[in-house]
């Protein structure tokens, strides 16, 4: 018979200290925290043989004991642990230990490190799931709590993520809305004003793509400009009104032609180069959509 490796008789050790009945002497309380040392030792010893969802296993069982010992912070801690171990290849498991995790985060008060960990659980539902829509709730519940503890430019940072996710989705008025409230936030500091811009063109594609509604679109540009008089003169606030021309003219040459002179100078991003394409598709037949950017 194997012998057992060293995180497996620790773990066999916690369950059976988890199992025990208290003594005259001991508490239930004190029996947990013990068991929990123990599995938090397991734990650790799995993570060394690089044992990622065994490790993870047995920080939710510590997480477990820390909860019945009446250690809220300690379980928070363990629950966190065990979403780190999972993260490893379970991204569900993961999602499912955060998730225990801002349980007790809020009802301890603590919304930054809740938003920290929500942050976390969008990221994981966008590159590992794939799932749009529930990173979208994720960043905007986190961006929340950011801003209620006045860490306005890191819930900003979300609600701007969330904005680009709402576009993918093509839920383009909440899109809108999402670009607007970071812009006005942004143009009160000298430090996050460069960023409206970028803000403002992202809010104005989305007008575009939203069947080709060029009164938003001039109505809203209109809007930034007088919010900032400098926009007008910048080189996002000129695409927009190439791209605006071009759309109500129907002329896909110019639309090209528009999109070529912003990318020589500023190189188009991914979610860009999408919605402008989506955009273009409405002036053409999707046969020709071939090699245009």
């Amino acid at each position: 018979m194997p012998s057992k490796s060293p995180a497996q008789a620790l773990l066999d050790k916690a369950d059976k200290k988890a199992a025990s009945s208290s003594g005259w002497f001991s508490s239930a309380s004190s029996k947990f925290e013990e068991a929990g040392d123990l599995y938090q030792q397991a734990a650790n010893t799995f993570k060394i043989e690089k044992l990622f969802k065994e490790a993870g296993d047995a920080f939710a069982r510590e997480a477990e004991c820390r909860e019945n010992a009446k250690e809220p912070n300690e379980a928070a801690n363990a629950w966190w642990n065990a979403a780190k171990a999972y993260k490893r290849g379970f991204p569900q498991l993961a999602v499912q230990a955060l998730t225990q995790t801002i349980v007790h985060l809020t009802q301890a008060g603590r919304f930054r490190q809740a938003a920290d960990r929500e942050k976390e659980i969008g990221q994981i539902h966008l590159q590992e799931n794939n799932d749009l829509r529930a990173a979208c709730e994720s960043y905007e519940r986190a961006g929340d709590w950011y801003a209620q503890e006045d860490a306005t430019a890191t819930a900003n940072a979300c609600y701007k993520d969330a904005a680009d996710l709402h576009a993918d989705l093509e839920e383009y008025p909440q899109a809108i809305a999402r670009y607007e409230q970071v812009a006005n936030d942004s143009l009160s500091s000298n430090l996050t004003k460069y960023s409206v811009k970028e803000y403002w063109l992202r809010s104005g594609l989305c007008s575009l793509a939203m069947k080709n509604d060029t009164v938003s679109a001039n109505r809203n540009l209109a809007k930034y400009s007088n919010q900032d008089a400098s926009f007008a003169t910048t080189r996002e606030a000129k695409f927009l009104q190439a791209l605006i021309q071009a759309v109500e003219a129907g002329d896909q040459e110019a639309f090209t032609a528009a999109v070529g002179e912003f990318d020589q100078v500023t190189r188009l991003d991914n979610w860009k180069t999408s919605m402008l394409l989506k955009i273009k598709r409405s002036l053409r037949s999707v046969e020709e959509d071939v090699g245009i950017m």
